[in-house]
């Protein structure tokens, strides 16, 4: 009997501690390649194409300001992110392309959507635009 309530106070813990750490999301890695990769696109420019291509590839999930509030957001099951932070900011543009060229989990990889990648340097272009 004593044995049966160790099993069970055993799996309900395992249980629980399996449930926490699958909250937390998994680091996204950003090979060096392309964290420090360059932007090629001069960022005052063609802030307009940038800001239609994000409307219409990004904004449904990511929402009009970058809060990861959009329409279909709620059907996604990781974190979207919120482009006006600091935090989000900080990244690299290289570490934003990657991200927006190969996606993980729900999101998408967009070089066959976008398979000009100064498209894709536009739509980092207007991510940068959307900080606070």
């Amino acid at each position: 009997m004593k044995t049966l309530k160790n099993l069970i106070f055993i799996l309900i813990t395992a249980f629980a501690l399996v449930s926490f750490t699958s909250i937390i999301q998994e680091k996204w890695e950003v090979p060096a390649k392309y964290e420090n990769m360059k932007n090629p696109t001069n960022p005052s420019e063609d802030i307009a194409i940038g800001k239609s291509l994000y409307s219409k590839h990004c904004k449904s999930c990511h929402g009009k300001e970058g809060y990861g509030d959009g329409p279909k957001a709620e059907e996604q099951e990781g974190d979207l992110g919120d482009f006006s932070t600091s935090e989000f900011q900080a990244q690299s543009d290289g570490a934003l392309f990657y991200k927006t060229t190969f996606g993980r989990d729900d999101m998408p990889e967009y070089t066959k959507k976008m398979p000009d990648d100064e498209d894709r340097w536009l739509i980092v272009n207007y991510m940068r635009a959307l900080k606070e």
